[in-house]
């Protein structure tokens, strides 16, 4: 036996009356009781022939972010910057957080064919492109943030990694560094994977040598990993007198080994990061980083959500971030200023 309108109630705690209101759509709800009695709906699989027949010719008026990590200060950055976004559209924010994991991410696909969204902004990270291209309910708009899993003909939003990496890498050769490590690299076409060829590209053009001994992979994108690369690398005795780390929250993990062990930042070893999230620039000193356009990014996804709402039909389009190089005390030892 399938729930009951009463079953629903329950669950979210409201009156049967007020859960007819919200799949009747009525304006006087507040959205924090529509959010609860959707979410029941979702929950207890309630499918009346009305609620499908009245939301799918019409907008619930939410909008769902899939987003890997909410702990990261980058990520819930977006998150609040799309919420802002959404709000001037009329839209309520729905957030899921996947962790990055296969099952997750295959959970925020398959309820694409919920009528009880509007839209899905979706950042995978274990979703292969073959996966997201044969999701079951193509009509549900979605636009897909980053490097993973981008099929052709989805709307897509990513900043330009490669050259992002570059122009960090050029900064750090550009003040007379020539054993720069880079923390974060990976295979193939994820972010980490699009910075080191970034990173590789501007050493080639330079004429110096990749050292594999001072590459380190991570998988986890934290302030401990960062602090153990910075250790091992210390620890190797290789040359080093500048680390790129990935991300912010690595190079802050740097910095700390770093004051701890007694070496000077800039002075002995330089240290860059990206993200720009807020703890680096009010770290002592100040890190250097890349500042990709979030407000920027957060326009054009709603944006993107609510064209192909109009128009079902639409071309796919591909975005790209625009990104600001900061340097600040971590490379330069003087005050922020931007490249």
């Amino acid at each position: 036996m399938g729930a009951r309108l009463k079953d629903v109630a329950d669950r979210a705690g409201v009156s049967f009356k007020t859960v007819s209101n919200v799949i009747n759509n009525h304006p006087n709800v507040t959205e924090k009781t529509r959010a609860k009695v959707l979410k029941a709906i979702e929950e207890l699989r309630y499918r009346p022939n009305l609620t499908a027949r009245s939301l799918r010719h019409g907008r619930s008026g939410f909008l769902t972010i899939a987003l890997p990590e909410l702990t990261s200060p980058y990520f819930a950055s977006l998150a609040s910057a799309i919420g802002a976004v959404a709000k001037e559209q009329g839209m309520v924010v729905l957030i899921e957080e996947t962790f990055g994991e296969p099952e997750r991410e295959q959970i925020v696909l398959d309820r694409l064919g919920s009528h009880l969204i509007d839209g899905v902004i979706f950042s995978p990270m274990a979703t292969p492109a073959r996966d997201v291209a044969a999701r079951r309910e193509p009509d549900t708009p979605l636009v897909l943030l980053g490097e993973r899993g981008h099929p052709v003909g989805h709307d897509h939003i990513a900043i330009d990694n490669v050259a992002a990496a570059r122009e960090v890498t050029e900064h750090l050769i550009g003040l007379g560094r020539r054993h720069i490590a880079a923390v974060g690299v990976e295979r193939g076409a994820g972010t980490g994977g699009l910075r080191a060829r970034g990173y590789r590209a501007a050493l080639d053009a330079a004429g110096i040598d990749v050292d594999p001994s001072i590459i380190v992979s991570q998988l986890r994108y934290h302030r401990a990993s960062g602090a153990q690369a910075m250790s091992d690398l210390l620890d190797s005795g290789r040359p080093l007198d500048a680390v790129f780390c990935f991300n912010d929250l690595m190079a802050l993990g740097a910095l700390r080994v770093l004051r701890e062990r007694g070496y000077r930042v800039p002075d002995d070893i330089a240290v860059a990061g990206f993200d720009d999230i807020e703890d680096g620039r009010y770290s002592s000193p100040s890190l250097t980083t890349v500042a990709p356009d979030v407000p920027f990014l957060a326009e054009q996804a709603v944006r993107l959500i609510v064209r192909r709402l109009a128009d079902r039909d639409a071309k796919a389009e591909r975005i790209e971030v625009p990104f600001t190089l900061r340097v600040r005390e971590s490379t330069t030892g003087v005050n922020d200023h931007v490249h």
